[in-house]
C-alpha cells in the first residue's frame, strides 16, 4: 500500500478511505479488468459468442498482463466479475450444454486463453511476431541438422512474412470450440 500511495502521490494511510486493504483494492481491479471483458449476450449463436468473449479476454490480458494470475484467484468477486460469469454459463446452457459441460466448457476456454496470454507474455518481443529476431537467433546457435522438425517449423512457418504469433490464438480457440460444439 506504501508503493500504491507513493505512485499516487499520497499517504498510503489515506488509501484506507477508499479501501478495506490490499485485497479490497486487488478485487477491485480484478473486478475492473473483467468488466473490460465483452460479455456473451447479443451473439445469436453459442459458439460467435464465445469467440468473441475468448478475444475481448485476451485482448484484455494483454493489456493488463498482471491479471492473468489474479482473474480466477480472488475469493470477493465484484459485480462485474459475476454478470461475466453468470453470462457465460448462461449463453452455454442456453445452448444446450448441461450445466456438467457447461462447467467443462468454461473451464477448458479460460484454460486456453489464460494459459495463452501467460504464454504470450512471457515471449522475448522479438517472438510475438514483430521481427523474426527470436527465431534467426535460434537458427544461428543450432544446427539444422540438430532439431531437423522445429528447424522446419521455423523456417517454413515462423519466419516466413506476415507470421504473428498471436494469431495461434485464435486456431486454438476454434479447435477448442469445435470440440465443445461436439460435446454440446
Amino acid at each position: 500500500m506504501r508503493a500504491v500511495g507513493q505512485e499516487l502521490g499520497v499517504e498510503a494511510m489515506s488509501l484506507y478511505n477508499h479501501v478495506a486493504n490490499k485485497d479490497d483494492m486487488l478485487d477491485g481491479m480484478v473486478d475492473i479488468a473483467f468488466g473490460e471483458i465483452d460479455v456473451p449476450v447479443e451473439e445469436p449463436d453459442w459458439k460467435t459468442a464465445m469467440l468473441r468473449r475468448g478475444l475481448s479476454a485476451r485482448a484484455m490480458l494483454e493489456r493488463h498482463p498482471w491479471a492473468i494470475g489474479l482473474m480466477e484467484s480472488r475469493t470477493t468477486p465484484g459485480a462485474a466479475t459475476l454478470r461475466h460469469h453468470d453470462s457465460v454459463v448462461g449463453k452455454l446452457r442456453g445452448a444446450g450444454f448441461s450445466i456438467e459441460n457447461a462447467a467443462h466448457a468454461y473451464s477448458v476456454m479460460d484454460s486456453y486463453i489464460y494459459g495463452f496470454a501467460l504464454q504470450q507474455a512471457s515471449l522475448p518481443p522479438s517472438a510475438s511476431g514483430e521481427e523474426p529476431s527470436a527465431a534467426t537467433e535460434f537458427m544461428r546457435r543450432y544446427r539444422a541438422g540438430d532439431y531437423p522438425h522445429l528447424t522446419e517449423m521455423i523456417t517454413q512457418h515462423a519466419m516466413k512474412p506476415g507470421y504473428d504469433y498471436s494469431k495461434e490464438f485464435e486456431f486454438g480457440l476454434d479447435l477448442i470450440l469445435d470440440g465443445l460444439g461436439r460435446l454440446r
